[in-house]
């Protein structure tokens, strides 16, 4: 079994805004897959159903977000499974909004809900897919960027990508995270080299400016 967790804080009024883009990519891959079972377990709402041949768990927790490891570490340890078989969903200031990655393993890098999962999992070795959320605008606290909803702008570049992350989260759990990251990570394109010409009273000389 694998078990796919979003990230997010419970609770309407937090429904729409950046730190929920966990529990909004977990909604949909319920929808995807025709999941409607949802009950309250370990301080989360979980439900089960299938990819490929492999059972899925589909997580919320329920504990807010600074906490969502109380809720995940217990759900491993009911079902016996290894830190490798968790996939963390999770919202990313550090990247553009609507950007996407995925990494399988590594440091909190400052995110509050990771750090707990952590914390409570006591193994970095499970995979994340991050949703980029953007910076705060100038004068705004990190606290009021991710409890405020999307702008317009920003709202179709994440429905985007929570689309695009559908097939990858299946990859990884058919397949591997490996596997997933090179196929859905974004490639990272070479600076192209541009060869001007740079005149000056000595003479012409070529200059390559990247």
């Amino acid at each position: 079994m694998k078990i796919i967790a979003g990230l997010g804080n419970p609770g309407s009024e937090y429904a729409a805004t950046k730190h929920n883009v966990g529990f909004m990519l977990v909604d949909a891959l319920a929808d995807r897959l025709g999941i409607d079972n949802w009950q309250d377990k370990f301080e989360a709402k979980v439900a089960q159903g299938v990819i490929g041949t492999e059972k899925i768990l589909l997580v919320k927790p329920l504990t807010y977000m600074n906490e969502s490891g109380r809720a995940i570490g217990p759900l491993l340890n009911y079902y016996k499974l290894d830190p490798e078989d968790l996939i963390v969903v999770h919202d990313d200031m550090d990247i553009p909004a609507g950007t996407v990655r995925i990494r399988k393993k590594g440091s909190a890098g400052g995110h509050n809900g990771i750090k707990s999962v952590l914390a409570h999992v006591g193994d970095e070795h499970f995979s994340r897919v991050r949703i980029g959320i953007g910076r705060p605008m100038p004068g705004w606290t990190v606290v009021n960027h991710v409890l405020a909803p999307f702008t317009d702008e920003d709202k179709p570049k994440i429905k985007e990508a929570i689309a695009y992350l559908l097939p990858a989260v299946e990859c990884i759990v058919t397949e591997d995270v490996d596997l997933a990251m090179n196929k859905y990570n974004p490639k990272k394109q070479k600076k192209k080299k541009v060869v001007e010409q740079v005149k000056s009273q000595e003479g012409g000389t070529d200059r390559v400016a990247e």
